[in-house]
């Protein structure tokens, strides 16, 4: 028996298109002689549907791509994800199904059981968990059938489950594991699949065959990097990161571990890189778009959002606004002048010191006897945004936000100033993360000029303004943000691990009482375990650390 795998990008919703895209890649599938093709979870719809799944002519159109599938399940068996009408009144109205289609019918349905509740996960809001668990036979294997989570309990030590679906099927017997699935990037989760995969094979000496959306959902990223394991634990292949595969497998073969591949190499920086430059030309892509604007300052930040932007989008798609006020320094326009003409990007210069003074004048009467304060520091930023957004109305271009999540954890940024944009690109690297990356960038020749790289952080909007006058240095800021945003550490236990008492107290303020900046900021392409955005839920009030 041939199997394959095929890890393919769909459009939540477009229903036309995502059957056209599971047709194109069962095709590839026959060509290549498998007998079975995967295909991943909820293809027919899109991960993650979210509340569509509420609107019953969603689900309609849903069912129509399955019944319409079953007439290409002819000389090839299509395993396919897509959510099924809970017959039963009591309990939630769906399910999350794998339906195997073989001769022009479905053969077996098997559902979801663990259905996961936490950060960008919200399963349970939509899906009824399966209850009953069946191994079934195809041309002479008998197969089981699990979506995603379903192999992440094994042997019951997911303390956020009571069942472990592979427990309940192992006394049918089966030959071999099938999983479809939507995980969700992260630049360490590859190896974390790995390591539940293999778990799984050792506990039921099965080969399983995994297969991993691949393309982006908004902010969520899906990477594929699909998987293969043969009963010893060996990864037998592991599929390319955020491209469309399709690749079949000798099930023998597999078994036998003849001519493994093995894994894929894992860079924590090219891993990033990649799956930015996806989730940018997909957003723009999925939405119809294919320019974009971005204000480049001459800081670090915005070099590195115009790199990616180049290379997702194309040079002859970016259009860079440099915006000098009088407290800019000549180094900075021509830094972001060098780093505009290195891409070969269209870019324009607007002083904006005119128009500042403009407001300042016209504020001068209400604003007497004031110092200057962050009010003009912010004036100056909500005019760039102004510009920027004027540019976008008038050309059409959707505008990048450039603020990564050092700034925006301690909110250090302006509402409809710096924070403005349809996208933001780099808000889930902290600001250690976004000078490594620079550095990735320019690992075959220069181009992010060094001075970029180099000079001390500043927002230019006072006179020898830095960004140190404000914060504490960002080696140390960013460890203490991880701690308290990924590892979900309080101050105590922070503060246990060396770091200043003080120091800690005021970063865990700053984030806290910046959560309304957050809730109005543009998506956040995901890449770390914990992003702003749909999976971190916070209150905008409340008095914890305020």
């Amino acid at each position: 028996m041939k199997i394959a795998i095929a890890q393919i990008n769909v459009l939540i919703g477009d229903f036309t298109g995502n059957l056209q895209r599971i047709r194109s890649a069962v095709a590839e599938a026959k060509e290549q002689g498998a007998d079975i093709v995967l295909l991943p979870e909820l293809t027919t719809v899109g991960y993650p549907p979210r509340d569509f799944l509420e609107f019953r002519d969603f689900i309609a159109q849903a069912e129509d791509v399955v019944e319409q599938l079953k007439a290409d399940a002819q000389g090839i068996a299509i395993v396919v994800g897509s959510p099924t009408v809970n017959p039963v009144p009591e309990g939630k109205d769906l399910y999350n199904s794998a339906y195997f289609l073989a001769d022009g019918e479905v053969k077996a349905v098997q559902h979801k059981t663990l259905l996961p509740t936490y950060d960008i996960f919200d399963e349970y809001r939509y899906f009824e968990p399966a209850h009953e668990w069946e191994v079934f036979e195809y041309r002479g294997q008998r197969i089981a059938l699990t979506v995603c989570e379903d192999v992440w309990n094994v042997g019951n030590e997911n303390p956020l489950y009571k069942i472990c679906p592979m427990d309940e099927m192992i006394g049918q017997k089966p030959d071999l594991i099938l999983n479809l699935s939507a995980s969700p990037f992260s630049f360490d989760h590859a190896e974390d699949r790995v390591h539940v995969l293999r778990a799984n094979v050792e506990r039921y000496g099965l080969p399983i065959f995994y297969v991993n959306m691949v393309g982006a959902q908004t902010e969520v990223l899906f990477d594929g990097g699909s998987l293969v394991m043969s009963p010893d634990g060996t990864v037998y292949d592991e599929l390319p990161y955020f491209e469309h595969c399709v690749r079949t497998y000798d099930l023998e073969d597999v078994r036998s571990v003849a001519d493994p591949q093995g894994e894929q190499p894992r860079d924590k920086m090219q891993l990033i890189h990649d799956a930015l430059i996806m989730g940018l030309r997909n957003y723009f892509h999925k939405l119809g778009f294919k320019r974009t604007i971005l204000g480049l300052s001459g800081g670090i930040d915005s070099a590195v959002v115009a790199v990616l932007a180049a290379r997702a989008l194309g040079e002859d798609n970016v259009r860079c606004v440099l915006m000098p006020s009088q407290y800019s320094s000549d180094h900075s326009v021509n830094d972001a002048r060098q780093l505009a003409e290195n891409l070969g990007t269209q870019y324009e210069i607007i002083p904006i010191e005119q128009i500042y003074r403009e407001y300042e004048t016209a504020l001068r009467p209400h604003f007497w006897g004031r110092d200057f304060n962050i009010t003009e520091e912010n004036l100056q930023a909500r005019i760039r945004g102004m510009l920027l957004m004027a540019f976008s109305n008038k050309f059409g271009p959707i505008l990048l936000n450039t603020s990564n999540k050092s700034e925006m954890a301690v909110g250090y940024g302006t509402l409809y100033g710096d924070m403005c944009g349809g996208l933001s690109v780099i808000g889930d690297l902290y600001k250690t993360e976004v000078f490594e990356l620079a550095r990735f960038m320019n690992k075959d020749g220069e181009v992010i000029p060094e001075n970029i790289i180099t000079k001390p952080p500043s927002a230019e909007l006072r006179p020898d303004q830095k960004d140190s006058d404000s914060l504490p240095d960002y080696d140390i800021l960013d460890q203490v943000l991880f701690q308290y945003i990924e590892q979900r550490r309080g101050p105590k236990e922070i503060i246990a691990q060396g770091f200043d008492e003080k120091l800690v107290r005021r970063i865990l303020r700053l984030v806290n009482i910046n959560e309304f900046k957050r809730y109005q900021t543009a998506p956040v392409l995901r890449v770390s375990n914990k992003a702003f955005g749909m999976g971190r839920r916070l209150p905008i009030v409340a008095k914890y650390l305020n």
